[in-house]
């Protein structure tokens, strides 16, 4: 049996750029050195942070996001609780810390993080916003909870959007295209898509209400916020934190959680292949993880799988946080290299199920009993396996974790709001607008259908193909002189480019935006 200062050496004796994470236990006694710690080149193969509710995920984060900024590393982090913003300020010295930081062996200094705030609700930070057709008919069907059924109609009103040029920017955009169809003269216009039913639209719109009641109706529209802003660093080579205040949308799980993925396909689709990298251009928290899964359809967890397996070529790191690994689909478990397993509880049958399904996800390990373990540690405590620079998983270790140097408690109100009133964010996104979309389109388009009959017949709208052949063609006639008009103009064309959309609409790719020069303020 190798001894276990033996198997550390070996295991985390490695001198590559690195996250230190804390110092190795053994029974009651503590390692200081080799720190345990991930090479920070591993860092875009993905990670798991988990734990029962109170065991210290969100200290792990936040340790975690501040020597990822301080080696030039852009984040983006989701706070949940409103618990993280505390990242953009200095934290300050006690017993407590002190205590942590020298039994570890660690010589903790106080310091916040360059943070960029922002919010779904525009409240608690910059807002947000994507439009109704980037976003997707599946991820939009998971926001709205939609059954598979009714997800392939959202689905065929997206590809009648789409072959009708008809731009779905906003919510009240998708309600007046589901209206239109839904009404005596679009149903002409589905022959050849297949149709839906009207029990079927009344199930659409009344989940359109449920949305725009939670506020989303804030969040859908334009500007849609460019992915690019969250790889910025400073001008002395901090990466930037894009830190996403979900405090006051708790209450609201399936969007925050679809818009994340959101975030993550756009990132898919924009960024060019990178291969390995001295260092990730992006590390993303995905907290509260399990909610995107939760009744997920399999064309969902599908595409899921494909975007996380795919986007460590593009040089961004995913680290899935929830409270045990079974919340994760096993096909997407299998990606994640890194993990750092926090205490769980076993109150329950059901417990004990989970503590033995996470044990069997760890290598086997002769130092010690993981059933044991993963229930006797304490708070800030968690164990820890990660790939080595050569790709190797390294020894399972149960690890004390030094204490963050920012602030261990959220901004004030007062200085959150300061904060996000310098950001460099604000005057790009802080005003929503509202330009000539499907909803304006349509009603030219009925204008146009109820003219006066002595209208010159080159102007008269075509009638539908009956055997359903050239639908889209056909579709976009119909919207009338005004809609083409709209399209030929150079508005008109961009529109008509924006209608592509990314990974989860189904459609192909969305084009890459150009990266735009910003300030910084730091």
């Amino acid at each position: 049996m190798t001894s276990f200062t033996d198997m550390l050496a070996a295991g985390y004796g490695f001198t590559d750029p690195a996250i230190t994470l804390g110092a190795a236990l053994e029974g009651g006694t503590v390692h200081q050195e080799p720190k345990v710690k991930i090479p920070i080149a591993m860092m875009n193969r993905h990670g798991l942070v988990a734990g029962a509710t109170g065991t210290g995920k969100t200290r792990t984060l936040q340790l975690l996001t501040e020597q990822l900024s301080a080696q030039g590393v852009p984040v983006f982090v989701a706070d949940i609780k409103g618990d993280l913003s505390g990242l953009a300020v200095p934290g300050e010295a006690s017993d407590r810390v002190s205590g942590r930081a020298s039994d570890i062996g660690y010589q903790w200094t106080p310091g916040g993080v360059p943070v960029e705030f922002v919010s779904l609700t525009g409240s608690l930070g910059v807002q947000l916003r994507a439009t109704v057709s980037s976003f997707g008919p599946l991820l939009l069907g998971k926001a709205l909870s939609l059954n598979e059924t009714q997800t392939s109609v959202l689905t065929l009103v997206f590809k009648y959007a789409d072959d009708s040029q008809l731009p779905l920017l906003d919510l009240t955009d998708l309600r007046a295209v589901l209206q239109f169809l839904a009404s005596d003269e679009g149903k002409p216009a589905l022959e050849g898509y297949g149709g839906m039913s009207n029990a079927t639209v009344g199930v659409l719109l009344r989940k359109l209400v449920e949305l725009e009641a939670q506020g989303a109706d804030r969040f859908f529209g334009e500007p849609e916020f460019d992915v690019h802003d969250m790889l910025r660093t400073t001008s002395d080579g901090r990466g930037v934190v894009t830190g996403l205040e979900l405090s006051d949308a708790q209450d609201k799980p399936a969007l925050f959680s679809t818009f994340m993925m959101w975030l993550l396909a756009e990132l898919y689709h924009n960024l060019p292949e990178a291969g390995d990298l001295p260092k990730p251009k992006l590390v993303f928290f995905f907290d509260e993880a399990h909610l995107l899964f939760d009744d997920a359809p399999k064309a969902f967890l599908d595409q899921i799988q494909r975007v996380v397996r795919l986007i460590r070529s593009k040089g961004v790191g995913v680290f899935m946080v929830t409270q045990t690994p079974k919340d994760v689909p096993t096909e997407v478990l299998a990606q994640l290299g890194n993990r750092i397993q926090h205490a769980l509880r076993a109150h329950t049958p059901d417990d004990d199920k989970a503590l033995k399904a996470t044990v069997r996800t760890y290598p086997k390990t002769e130092h010690y009993d993981l059933e044991e373990t993963l229930t006797s540690l304490g708070i800030g405590e968690a164990v820890v396996t990660v790939l080595d620079a050569r790709g190797t998983p390294t020894p399972v270790v149960a690890t004390r974790l030094i204490p963050p140097g920012s602030r261990m408690a959220p901004l004030t109100p007062e200085e959150l709001q300061a904060d996000i009133r310098q950001s460099d964010l604000l005057a790009e996104y802080g005003q929503a607008v509202d330009r000539e979309s499907a909803r304006e389109l349509l009603a030219k388009r009925m204008a146009r259908t109820e003219a006066p009959a002595e209208e010159s017949p080159e102007d008269a709208p075509p009638r539908a193909s009956r055997k359903g052949k050239g639908v889209g063609k056909t579709v976009a006639k119909a919207a009338g002189a005004a809609v083409i008009g709209a399209l030929t103009s150079t508005i008109g064309r961009t529109v008509g480019r924006e209608v592509v959309r990314g990974l989860f609409g189904l459609l192909g790719l969305k084009p890459p935006r150009t990266t735009r020069r910003t300030r910084r303020r730091w």
